[in-house]
């Protein structure tokens, strides 16, 4: 099983929170569309062994693509790879971008499933994240998406400065309200050289507080938890039959093609990344050329990436896995590193995998590092 995910880098305006890759410029978005056509085409060697199960139009803003551009880019899909019956198409969507016409058309279109960047029904939230939407337009649309699309994703956004723990659970009542079955969810984090790490360094906005993200993320854990949703992986939240196939493959390791300047691929062994720079992706691809990055990873990152990845998800860390993949050192390693984590309650063993606990989870990324292998 394969994926590929394509990079739209285009945004109407700059969220404050955002250190991804994109323009506000629209100018070349013809030339673009045209180079991740040909990208797709001349990369369709990398998955000539393996059938495509899941296309997502990541970004940036997608919804900003025209169903005509996006249909475009699917055609050049299944012009050039094998693609599985009924794959999962996902479209990045932010609310303004969908009105009633255009939630209808796309319901007509191949895209399947909709992940519709949320982040708060709450104004005050919207306008210090600089948010392109407003609390009617993120409550409308969801009311008519829900109409169309049976698999809908929503992205909440914790942890933003002055919110109280009362505000955020009304939050997660709004998204429950619409019986969406998957929810995407993420502490704020202040990325350096973002708009919102230049106000909180000035005392334009206070700082975010860590102890009250941990708190909403147990708040947000539990409401989720007792309204049917499973936790699968650290930030998502699905409904049995709704955990995001395309965000599933990452973290089980699969193998993916990143589409589009700024993407990741990774095919088990490699890890590659294309240029972050729309002109010069546009120029290579124009030239026939791949503009991007390629790491061998040895063994050691393999294994890290696997412990990395792995106790994010319910599926956590298979011993018989490491074993067989990297040999009996790295399983007898993890084994002695993972100890000290258990003897806290942090991380426990069952069946035969190693799994983080729920007073553990909020601090996964930070344990996992203590269990890598340093080369």
């Amino acid at each position: 099983m394969s994926g590929i995910y394509i990079h739209i880098p285009f945004c109407k305006q700059a969220c404050h929170y955002c250190d991804f890759h994109f323009s506000t410029s629209m100018k070349k978005k013809g030339d673009l569309i045209s180079a991740l056509a040909k990208e797709l085409e001349l990369r369709k060697d990398e998955f000539k062994n393996s059938s495509v199960e899941t296309i997502y139009f990541g970004g940036g803003t997608p919804s900003l693509l025209s169903n005509d551009e996006l249909q475009f880019i699917i055609d050049s899909v299944y012009k050039n790879y094998k693609v599985s019956d009924n794959p999962e198409i996902t479209l990045e969507a932010n609310p303004d971008d969908l009105s009633k016409e255009r939630i209808i058309a796309l319901s007509k279109s191949p895209i399947n499933r909709l992940s519709i960047g949320i982040q708060s029904f709450f104004e005050s939230d919207l306008k210090l994240m600089n948010r392109a939407h407003n609390a009617n337009e993120a409550k409308s649309c969801l009311e008519e998406a829900t109409k169309h699309f049976d698999n809908i994703s929503l992205d909440l956004i914790y942890g933003i400065p002055g919110a109280s723990n009362a505000q955020w659970l009304a939050n997660i009542e709004m998204a429950l309200s619409f019986g969406v079955p998957h929810i995407s969810s993420y502490a704020l984090t202040v990325e350096p050289k973002t708009a919102l790490a230049s106000f909180i360094k000035k005392g334009i906005i206070d700082n975010v507080d860590d102890e009250q993200a941990h708190e909403q993320f147990h708040l947000l854990k539990a409401k989720l938890e007792s309204s049917g949703f499973v936790h699968y992986e650290l930030s998502n939240f699905g409904k049995e039959g709704f955990f995001s196939k395309n965000n599933s493959a990452y973290w089980q390791g699969k193998s993916y093609l990143g589409i589009g300047p700024s993407a990741h691929s990774f095919n088990g062994k490699q890890r590659g990344w294309n240029v972050s720079n729309n002109s010069k992706y546009i120029k290579a691809i124009q030239q026939n050329e791949l503009p991007i990055e390629i790491e061998t990873l040895t063994q050691t990152d393999q294994y890290n990436e696997y412990v990395m990845t792995g106790l994010r998800t319910i599926w956590g860390v298979s011993f018989n896995k490491v074993e067989s993949d990297f040999g009996i050192l790295f399983k007898d390693y993890l084994i002695e590193q993972s100890e000290i984590f258990i003897n806290q309650q942090l991380l426990y063993i069952d069946d035969g995998h190693l799994r983080v606990t729920k007073k553990g989870q909020f601090l996964c990324d930070g344990i996992a590092s203590e269990l890598f292998k340093i080369n």
